[in-house]
């Protein structure tokens, strides 16, 4: 044995190759601290070895190594600039020393090899992968770019064009693309992975290979000519920026620091990387954007803990209601395999919602994404009825009918009478209390609110409501058949609106007041996308849901926390529901639309909209954009609070992901609490102070204005 630690070995075969095994304690290998460290000193330790001819990499693992320990880099975003820079210059040398060995290299790639994985790879002289490999630099993922060599060896290796598209985008390649661009030299089976990477080394050892060549190019600048360089970066930054827009700075990062660097060698090159890296990891967007991974991995280990604890096994699902929704939900619970009772009380119901699985199907055919058989399989999955006796059998139901209490009321008590006695019953409401809706059930425990987001096969979020009497079983099987179903659950406790509700529709009502105090909808719309991030902006988004169904969520919500959520008198949303001005669903809302000459959709600020307004709005005047962003966010986070404060949602961490994956919330502010604590809890407060005399919707706790005091962080609350 030439080295042994807690992470990684090396061992001494017969032939003189030494054999570094990454093989860490859990299920899967990691760039933590203490394995850069042991690289280092295993790494000396090979060198100071005479007989050693060359070196093979692998891991005992089912995966090589998937990337850097992210729980780590919260505490490095908190380190001074200058300690950041240090820190990834010192990691970045070891790879540098690693690759500096005074023979050949190789790695042996399984499973996936992604960022510092990657990386390792890429100190390696030669790469061979087996056909489970997955290779790829998805640091931009986090707001990060690549800081342990990717961006000096990958350019070197492939070419600056491929190199960028893969750190741009953060998409993996399979084993077959890589070899085809240049990124690994062989594909075996494997069970021949081993075999095939000692045999390739051996060549490398008798001279079969040049090594030394391929080596070199890696540390040299990059060859390419004066034209060729300005093109490739020219259009790489284009393109960058049509794709990733200026919200993102490590895409742009990245091109910049491959082109700098391209007349440099390796070492002039590394240390433009360990710039770009420090300046990224002290960027707001970075911690974004790893606090959403972090808060993610914490959504998905709650799912899995709660779901492993479900006893029932769901075979089967009915859905309630064959509409837009209805219909989604069927395709979402077939498509994963899980056939599904269609029910409702009219024919043209049921053929709308088979229409609907139908259509979502036909698009990703026409992308190649759907083969004819899914389709066929998704499609004979699902089974229309118009009676209650074909769900007797059924595991798990799902009512989506009208949004309507005494509706859904009278459902849910005629669906017991027709199910199995251990079957689950949830509702897909969006704003209606489940405590009420249980209320018509003579087994309320049973009972829990399963609430999707449309397009459901598009919106990854589910929110599962715990009523009163819901038990810990039911949560567990709703779960469980949720992640089933290939979406995200995050269970919260029964309110008006649950948790995404609840907080949008004070953004709402502060768009409304914002209107009503003269500002141009257009306006606001163009900030909150341009400048805020949100997909759509809040009259957009208003058209996109209908004021129909606006002007309905906003009475339950008034009915259901009167104190903050009364209606507003002549609420625009009111003026144009009542106007029959629904938005998209019937073209005319706060825009209109249409149909442009090239028969894509269109919309145009709504002169009807104005005139409806004027009577009842201040006249017109311009708001600057911290105004705006200020005036539909306070209340957003304010009422995010309230829900943490109650207990409706366990953690700041799941209300961010539950507010990104449910209404779009933009990835590079990290969620609404990730928003807040970026600007700073004393600074938030302030804030609103200076806007608390707009109404309660502005005005904010007792308790966050304690935690500002006190200087504590929602995050550190729920770790």
């Amino acid at each position: 044995m030439i080295y042994e630690g807690k992470s990684l070995n090396v061992t001494l075969l017969p032939n003189g190759i030494a054999e570094l095994v990454f093989d860490a304690h859990g299920s899967v290998n990691k760039f933590d601290r203490q394995t850069v460290s042991e690289l280092d000193e295993a790494t000396q330790a090979i060198k100071s070895q005479s007989d050693v001819k060359g070196v093979l990499v692998r891991s005992n693992k089912s995966t090589f190594i998937v990337g850097a320990d992210i729980t780590e880099f919260t505490g490095l975003f908190d380190m001074a600039e200058e300690e950041v820079l240090t820190w990834v210059a010192k990691t970045s040398q070891v790879f540098d020393r690693f690759e500096d060995l005074p023979f050949p290299t190789i790695s042996a790639i399984n499973g996936f090899a992604l960022g510092g994985g990657c990386e390792m790879t890429l100190a390696c002289d030669l790469r061979v992968a087996d056909t489970t490999a997955a290779i790829g630099l998805p640091e931009v993922k986090l707001g990060l770019m690549p800081g342990f060599g990717g961006t000096v060896r990958l350019p070197r290796l492939i070419g600056a064009d491929n190199a960028l598209e893969w750190m741009t985008t953060g998409r993996d390649r399979k084993a077959a693309k890589a070899l085809a661009e240049g990124a690994v030299d062989a594909v075996v089976a494997p069970e021949k992975l081993r075999d095939a990477a000692l045999s390739m080394l051996q060549d490398a050892i008798d001279g079969k290979f040049g090594w030394e060549a391929r080596r070199a190019q890696k540390k040299a600048p990059l060859k390419l000519n004066k034209n060729e360089s300005m093109m490739s970066f020219s259009t790489a930054k284009a393109m960058v920026f049509a794709q990733a827009g200026k919200h993102y700075p490590a895409p742009h990062a990245m091109v910049d620091t491959v082109a700098n660097a391209s007349r440099l060698d390796r070492d002039g090159a590394l240390a433009l990387e360990n710039q770009g890296f420090t300046k990224l990891a002290k960027s707001d967007a970075a911690k974004a954007q790893v606090g959403i991974f972090l808060a993610d991995q914490l959504v998905k280990s709650k799912g899995k803990k709660q779901a492993k604890a479900s006893t029932k096994d769901v075979k089967s699902t009915a859905v309630l209601g064959a509409g837009i929704m209805g219909g989604g939900i069927a395709y979402q619970s077939a498509v994963k395999g899980t056939p599904v009772i269609m029910k409702d009380i009219n024919q043209g119901a049921l053929d709308l919602g088979l229409n609907e699985a139908a259509k979502i199907l036909g698009k990703g055919m026409s992308r190649g994404k759907v083969t004819p058989a899914l389709m066929a399989s998704t499609l004979n999955s699902i089974v229309p009825t118009l009676e209650y006796s074909a769900i007797k059998d059924v595991d798990l139901v799902i009512e989506a009918v009208v949004e309507n209490p005494k509706v859904k009321g009278i459902v849910l008590k005629e669906t017991e009478q027709h199910v199995a006695d251990d079957a689950v019953i949830c509702s897909n409401t969006s704003t209606i209390s489940i405590n009420q809706l249980a209320k018509s059930l003579d087994k309320p425990e049973r009972f829990c609110g399963m609430h999707f987001f449309n397009p459901v096969h598009k919106m990854p979020l589910v929110e599962i409501i715990r009523g009163e009497k819901t038990t810990d079983a039911t949560i567990a099987t709703v779960v469980a058949a949720t992640l089933k179903m290939g979406k995200t659950p995050i269970v919260v406790n029964d309110c008006p609106g649950f948790l995404v509700n609840r907080v949008l529709f004070p953004y709402f009502a502060g768009f409304s007041k914002l209107v009503m105090d003269g500002a141009d909808f257009v306006a606001v719309d163009k900030v909150m996308e341009k400048i805020f991030g949100w997909p759509m902006g809040p009259a957009y988004l208003l058209d996109v849901v209908g004021m129909d169904t606006a002007d309905h969520a906003s009475s339950v919500m008034a009915d259901g926390i009167p104190e903050r959520m009364q209606k507003i008198d002549n609420d625009p949303v009111t003026l144009l529901y009542k106007s029959e001005r629904l938005g998209q669903k019937n073209g005319k809302g706060f825009y209109n639309f249409s149909l442009d000459k090239r028969g894509r959709p269109a919309k145009v600020a709504a002169d009807e909209a104005y005139a409806l307004f004027a009577p009842h709005c201040a006249d017109k005047r311009d708001f600057d954009a911290d105004e705006i962003i200020a005036r539909v966010m306070i209340p957003m986070a304010n009422e995010a609070i309230r829900c943490l404060e109650e207990g409706i949602v366990g953690s700041a961490a799941e209300a961010d992901m539950a507010l990104l994956y449910g209404l779009g919330f933009p990835p590079f502010r990290g969620g609404v609490f990730r928003y807040i604590e970026t600007m700073g809890l004393a600074n938030f407060v302030a804030l609103a102070d200076k806007y608390a005399d707009l109404g309660p919707i502005y005005q904010i706790s007792d308790g966050v204005r304690e935690m500002a005091a006190s200087g504590k962080s929602y995050f550190s609350q729920s770790a």
